[in-house]
């Protein structure tokens, strides 16, 4: 896999503080007992250094031709030195309103000619780092106390997956959903339930089927999912969960559209919970 250029996350005591300050949060709110009472940030892109803490992949890994890139766009009116990833007279990681990442590349559905073995191409994704540590262990996303997962997004009228990886017996196990808009070209948020992503291995459908591990979510991702020729465009600003239900809804979809198989090649009728809403 081909990662973009590398920059450190937080510093270890800067994580482990601002961890620190989310436990006393809970336990001020009585969060533990109550349930939580607002939104929790997962990763947003209102920083240059936000695409660095991300891993971009695609079938070039693999000899393919698809291109992949997530480059950080600044508002129109930015500051170029208040933007600048250098840190001269910035602070990193401090929030610029306005800015998004832009996930962009061409399909290609043309096979390696030095390898015969790889049989199938066409694709391309990225998704967010592994978090490092802290001083409280491991870094996971425990999403338990929220129903949804929510996100700003942008799209072609191509078709994504929106992808969740947590800790598995199988490492190579996603738990998937098709992305849906209303309005492609058009910045949206999106809120999909967490119980409603689908378990898959290399594209396939598990059976049967098991509940996500939603306390240790590792990363969240996207990736393209029609295997059309040509370019593709996603833009992102952030991801969170939430628990608004006003912004709860479900839609059927048809076994074509779902694009989720069995182990046998079959396809599989999939029940998804998603709602678009400006």
């Amino acid at each position: 896999m081909r990662a973009t250029q590398s920059l450190p996350f937080k510093s270890f005591w800067s994580r482990s503080l601002d961890e620190l300050s989310r436990l006393t949060n809970i336990v001020v709110k009585s969060e533990n007992i109550k349930g939580a009472t607002g939104p929790r940030e997962i990763h947003n892109f209102q920083t240059p250094e936000s695409v660095a803490d991300c891993k971009l992949l695609s079938d070039a890994d693999v000899g393919g031709s698809s291109t992949a890139h997530l480059d950080w766009v600044p508002p129109p009116n930015a500051i170029p030195a208040a933007t600048a990833g250098d840190g001269s007279d910035r602070k990193p990681y401090t929030p610029i309103p306005g800015s998004y990442a832009r996930f962009h590349g061409t399909i290609s559905l043309e096979l390696p000619t030095d390898r015969r073995e790889i049989s199938r191409t066409g694709y391309a994704g990225f998704r967010t780092l592994d978090r490092p540590p802290t001083i409280f262990g491991r870094g996971l996303w425990d999403i338990d106390p929220y129903a949804y997962l929510a996100m700003r997004v942008k799209t072609d009228a191509r078709s994504y997956f929106v992808n969740v990886r947590t800790e598995s017996v199988v490492p190579l196990d996603l738990h998937q959903h098709r992305l849906f808009v209303k309005k492609p070209g058009q910045w949206e948020t999106v809120l999909i339930k967490w119980n409603d992503f689908v378990r898959t291995n290399h594209g396939k459908v598990i059976e049967p089927q098991t509940g996500m591990l939603r306390q240790k979510v590792l990363s969240i991702g996207f990736s393209t999912t029609d295997r059309k020729p040509g370019p593709y465009e996603l833009c992102v600003e952030r991801l969170w969960a939430t628990n608004d239900f006003d912004e709860a809804g479900v839609v059927e979809t048809d076994v074509a559209e779902a694009q989720l198989k069995n182990k046998h090649g079959e396809k599989v009728k999939v029940t998804w919970g998603a709602l678009e809403q400006e």
